[in-house]
């Protein structure tokens, strides 16, 4: 039973706050991530489940035991981190095997546990080498095995793709996730990488300034954002977020006029869009026209932006789509795509 509770978690050091009131719950068994930007209290957070920081107030459970207090070695965890720490005088097979000579394990259980966890990496041809020999990708590869062997409870991951390049970081992504699915442990996953954390996790926490900004499957938090912030930070691109004001029942702003829309919505708003949910036209009658400030070209579409006020905002278009920068366009936003915010708090608007 690998439940985990966090009950009122606060951090400070000094005047500085780092965690603010806290509260989760995480189920056994689930994939959950911590994201959010450098700074936000992430990884301080994963720090005081794993016992490397004391939290100022607050009670943190694994399991039905509050381990308030417990060293680390005593709250059956294993940590992954972004630097690989391996010892570079020890083969992968020690490596791998050192955690269980830590803990006194039954030497004679050695052997088949780190075959089984250097297996689950595909690192079984490369158990006789030293970490100098290895790439980026089988490091990473020796310290998630290394956290597997120990057969523990919960599973603590500290940005560890970070210092991987592109490819790699997708191919060890997929890894993880596999990983987890086939441990079925509890594992909790700090990055500041929102495509890491919307493909690998069962559910999603967005931090800001050590509070937590929105709790949610990934869909939850990409379909309907609580914020602006967590709007801002979820999406590649992320949401196009205009303010403007309510003025004889339309939404309006700087070469922006948009009809249709709900009751109730206070006179100064902010609208938010996603920019594959809008289409763009070289016509120039729709929500918005401006000039084109930049396109680019993906291979699979084309992205083009405007810039209306200090707001740079980004439509999807068919990879076929051209148009020069300069040359009026128009986004048009369907009413099912349109999003809106509080403009003072933030907060989501819900119609």
């Amino acid at each position: 039973m690998a439940k985990i509770q966090l009950k009122n978690i606060c951090k400070r050091w000094g005047s500085t706050t780092g965690v603010r009131d806290f509260n989760l719950d995480i189920e056994d068994k689930e994939f959950i991530v911590f994201l959010g930007p450098s700074g936000c209290g992430k990884t301080t957070t994963m720090r005081m489940i794993a016992g490397l920081e004391d939290p100022t107030e607050g009670e943190i459970y694994i399991g039905d035991n509050c381990v308030n207090g417990l060293d680390p070695k005593d709250r059956d965890i294993s940590m992954v981190f972004q630097s690989y720490g391996l010892y570079p005088n020890l083969t992968v097979y020690e490596n791998i095997r050192f955690p269980l000579k830590i803990r006194k394990v039954d030497p004679t259980t050695h052997d088949a546990r780190v075959h089984k966890a250097s297996d689950m990496v595909e690192l079984g041809k490369l158990l006789d080498r030293y970490p100098r020999e290895l790439s980026g990708g089988q490091r990473q590869r020796v310290a998630l095995a290394r956290a597997i062997v120990r057969e523990p409870n919960v599973f603590l991951m500290d940005e560890p793709l970070s210092n991987l390049d592109a490819k790699l970081r997708v191919s060890t992504r997929a890894q993880i996730k596999h990983l987890q699915h086939s441990l079925q442990t509890t594992t909790i996953y700090v990055t500041h990488d929102q495509i890491e954390a919307m493909t690998l996790a069962d559910r999603v926490v967005v931090m800001s300034m050590g509070e937590l900004q929105q709790l949610g499957t990934p869909t939850e938090i990409y379909d309907k954002p609580a914020n602006t912030f967590v709007a801002s930070f979820i999406g590649s691109p992320a949401m196009n977020l205009l303010d403007g004001k309510i003025q004889d029942g339309k939404f309006t702003a700087d070469n922006t006029s948009i009809k249709d829309l709900p009751n109730a919505l206070p006179n100064t708003v902010t609208i938010g869009f996603r920019a594959e949910d809008i289409s763009v036209t070289t016509e120039t009658n729709g929500d918005i026209t401006a000039p084109v400030y930049s396109v680019e070209l993906l291979g699979d579409s084309t992205l083009i932006s405007i810039k209306i006020g200090d707001a740079l905002l980004i439509a999807k278009a068919d990879k076929t789509f051209r148009a020069n920068i300069g040359q009026q366009v128009s986004f048009i936003i369907p009413a099912a795509a349109r999003h809106w915010f509080n403009q003072e708090s933030g907060a989501r608007i819900d119609i």
